[in-house]
Order: C-alpha cells, then structure tokens, then sequence
C-alpha cells in the first residue's frame, strides 16, 4: 500500500514538470495577465476538438488562487462548451509557471514560455510536454509578425508546430 501512495504521488508531481529545456518567464506579473485571453492557435487535444471561438479567462479566486474559465463553440453541438479549473503558482508568484486543475486533485503544469512584457497582449503557452502548446491574445487576431516570431521560438523549443490548428473566432 505505502509503494501504491509513494508511486500515486510521484505521477502527479510528474505532471507539474515543464518539459525539458523549457524555461518560464521571469519578472511575471500575474495582475497584468488576469482578465481575457483568446486562443489563437494550438496543438490538437480531445478536450477542445472542434472548439472555435475559444477563449479562456483568468481572475483571482479567494484561496489566492486563480480561477480558470476556459470557453469554446461547438459548432457540432450548436452549443457553448466550459470548463472551470483552478491555478497556482508552482515556484515563485513573479515566475510564469503555474499548475492548472479541471479534474479534482490532479494537476497538470501550465508555463508561459514567452510573453509581451510591455502590454501583456500575447503569449505562448505549453502544458507538461510537447504535446500541449497554445498561442494567446487579448484581441481574437494577431499580429502576423508576433505570430511568426512565436510560432519559430515554440518549433526551436522542439514543439511541433506545422501540426498547430489556427483558431476561428468569427461567429457562425
């Protein structure tokens, strides 16, 4: 039973682990992130396949926390799709490294590998390996420029980025 709990306990750090050779943010200002992001690209996953218009807002929660409202359209479904989580900081609050939670008491790692330091209007984000990988905005366009710039600083992390799904974020 001890070997059971110690394993069970090992596999959920894992999950909080970046990907290696992954290095988050420094001097990250969670004030400034909070609020509204749109998801401009991703790599596919099954819990937001086929999702347009998908967006996901941060705001504070009373445990000091952060609540996660990630919202997506089902064109399929004619319908809204939400998921409500829950972040916290894995290191240091001025570090963009954080662990995110939908399922209860598993968690999975969520770091900002780049950000716009000046404005906080983007940012690329991945999950605990190379599979998970999001670009985001304030606005549901952006720049091509910063998208190339993100999308080379994502592939030379080791991301794959030709496999990246561009959101849609017009209505139906």
């Amino acid at each position: 039973m001890k070997k059971m709990v110690l394993l069970s306990v090992l596999l959920l750090a894992g999950c909080v682990r970046l990907p290696a050779g992954v290095v988050p943010v420094e001097n990250f200002r969670l004030e400034r992130y909070l609020g509204k992001w749109y998801e401009i690209a991703r790599l596919d996953h099954s819990f937001e396949r086929g999702l347009t218009r998908v967006s996901a807002e941060y705001r504070l929660r009373p445990d000091g926390g952060i609540l996660v409202l990630n919202r997506g359209y089902s064109a399929a479904e004619g319908r809204w799709k939400e998921a409500e989580g829950k972040a916290y900081f894995v290191n240091r609050a001025d570090q963009g490294f954080l662990k995110v939670s939908f399922f209860g008491p598993f968690y999975g790692a969520y770091g900002i590998l780049a950000l716009d330091q000046e404005n906080y209007s983007w940012a690329l984000v991945c999950g605990p390996n190379r599979s998970y990988l999001w670009i985001l905005a304030r606005r549901p366009v952006l720049d091509e420029a910063v998208l190339r710039r993100l999308t080379a600083e994502a592939r030379a992390a080791g991301f794959e980025t030709e496999k990246l799904i561009f959101v849609q974020h017009d209505a139906p």
